[in-house]
Parts: structure tokens; sequence; C-alpha cells
């Protein structure tokens, strides 16, 4: 799940642009328009009902996930410890875009203030950053708990756990501040309509009058940080775990690794998959509904599906939700 900032934006920037630059005496906008979802006017009620449902679900879906890694103890290990910050990462990635799309659909508004766009375009690329850099965390995890089983709480200790965190928060908000600061420097003038649902970095460069040939080579820069090297990570570090389980192939050890490895590889497909479609296999110029769709599959599908993933192959959170259950059932 990831914005068009990390996109090669520079390659779909419209050449009406030159001609924009030129519009100097135009004031500066103060609000933008987001034209929503690409769906017709008389199924927005359907479509809001389905979209309000699938957030609430997210909601509640991530959040039990901490409650659960919070109240059993058999979950306070590294592998959780990952999982609650990447449940929060979720509701919080969510939140950022899928709130506004709804009140824009209930009262037929596409209004959102200049400070109100550049605020969603931070929180968005920093929970995003975030989400990219906590599912590296995991394979590492990963790879230590199959390669190195013997060391394994050995290396993954507290201290660690933290540390990776904490590289993860402050890597995130050094690149959403980032492209926050050079997207402030830029004068929008003239057309504010953007044909997405939330304040889209890559669509808001092609609004601006100003040269953004900054921003789009720190697009290039720090997405190669924030998306290309964690993947290539993550490649390697079940790399290793294949040639682990070649190496000395048994059904036990087999078993071991699908049970621990095969929830965070359903993560990993969504979220990658969805970058996949969108930067690898672009729609045209002319049309913008692909992208729209895609970037809804991001930042709403795959955040609710998350807790699913994770319930439904997890024997750990099956029991510790039974637990948690059995504990209310009988309680006097």
């Amino acid at each position: 799940m990831i914005s068009h900032s990390f996109t090669f934006s520079f390659l779909f920037l419209s050449p009406a642009k030159e001609n924009n630059m030129r519009r100097d005496n135009q004031s500066s906008v103060s609000e933008f328009l987001l034209l929503g979802l690409p769906i017709w006017t008389e199924k927005q009620g359907i479509y809001y009902t389905l979209f309000l449902i699938m957030y609430l679900i997210t909601v509640l879906g991530n959040l039990l996930i901490i409650l659960l890694i919070r109240l059993d103890s058999h979950l306070h290990t590294a592998m959780y410890f990952f999982l609650s910050h990447l449940a929060f990462t979720d509701v919080s990635f969510s939140s950022v875009t899928a709130p506004k799309m709804l009140m824009n659909m209930q009262t037929q508004s596409q209004s959102i203030s200049y400070a109100g766009c550049l605020s969603q375009v931070c929180f968005f690329l920093f929970f995003g950053c975030l989400d990219s850099f906590l599912l590296t965390s995991m394979a590492y995890d990963r790879y230590v708990a199959i390669c190195h089983p013997l060391r394994y709480t050995t290396i993954m200790n507290q201290d660690l756990c933290f540390l990776l965190v904490m590289v993860s928060w402050v890597l995130s908000c050094t690149s959403a501040l980032l492209h926050t600061l050079l997207l402030v420097r830029l004068s929008f003038c003239g057309d504010n309509t953007l044909p997405h649902f939330f304040c889209d970095l890559s669509t808001l460069l092609k609004l601006s009058s100003s040269d953004t040939t900054v921003n789009e080579l720190v697009i290039l820069i720090v997405g190669a940080v924030v998306i290309t090297l964690p993947f290539i990570c993550i490649l390697v570090s079940y790399g290793h775990i294949g040639a682990t389980i070649i190496r000395v192939p048994s059904t036990k050890r087999i078993c071991k690794a699908l049970s621990t490895c095969g929830s965070h590889i359903s993560v990993v497909s969504l979220y990658y998959g969805a970058i996949i479609g969108l930067y690898f296999f672009p729609s045209s110029s002319t049309s913008n509904d692909k992208d729209v769709i895609v970037s809804l599959l991001y930042t709403l599908v795959t955040p609710m599906l998350n807790p699913f993933i994770y319930s439904l192959r997890n024997q750990d959170m099956k029991g510790a939700l039974g637990n948690i259950l059995s504990r209310g059932k009988f309680s006097p």
C-alpha cells in the first residue's frame, strides 16, 4: 500500500503544465476539489454503505489484534510486537483518506482546504512508508525464526525490536516531512481539480504552476529507499528461508515455515501486488480511473483484509481470541 509519491510521476506530467507556469497573474488556490471515485451518481448510496462497512471492519479488526496482543502474554514476542504496530499503522493509514472520502460522498461536497490537503499528503506518506518498513522488519524476524531457530530469542531481543520500530518511524517521518516541505514551496494557480478521492502527491504536482523537478527527483530517490530497498530485503529474507528448507527438507520444517510465514507472505503479496499493478502497469495518460481504483485497494481493502489473514492463518491469534472469549463467558 503507498502513495503515487513513489511512482515515476515525471512520466505522466501533463504537457499543459508549461502553460500553467505562465499564469503568474492568477492568485493561488485556497482549496482543491476532489472528483472522488469513478462511480455513477445514482449508485453513490450503495458504495457509501459498502465503503463505510469496510472502514469499520478495518478499524475494529486491527484494534482487536492490538487488544489480543496486549492481553495475551503468549503473544508478547517479537513477531506480535511488529504485528501490533502494523495493525495500528493500517488503522491510521485508512483513516487518513477514508473518512474524508465518505464525508464527501455523503454531503456531495468535493472541496478540501489547502492545509487539509497538505496534511493528508503528509500523513498518507508517513503511514505508507511505515507500513513498508514494518513488513521488512517482520520478514527479518521470520528469517531469524526459520534459519536460526536456536538463536532466535537472543537475536530478536527486546532492544533490537524496539530499535527496528524506532528506525522505521524516524525514516517514515523524515520521508513524509521532506515531501511535504517540498510541496509547500510550490504554487498552485488556476486549475484546482484533483481526479482522485484524496490528495495524491503526483496528481498535485501536475497541477502546480511551479518547477517540480526537485520534487520528482526526490520522489525517485526516496521511493527507492522506502519501497525498492525494503522489497529487496524481503525477497532476500525469503530466499534464505527457502534455501534453508530445501537444504534439509522435512515435512515438519515445511509446515513450520508455512505456519509462521504464511500470513506475512499474504500481506506482502497484497501490498506489493497493488504497487506493481499501479506503477509497473500504468494507465494511459487520458484515463485515471484504474489508478484511483488500485489506490482504493491498498488504502482500504488491504488494511481490512490484514486482520482476517492473521486471524484465519494464525493458530496463536485464534487461541488468544478463544481465551478472551472464554474468560468473558465464564466470568461472574
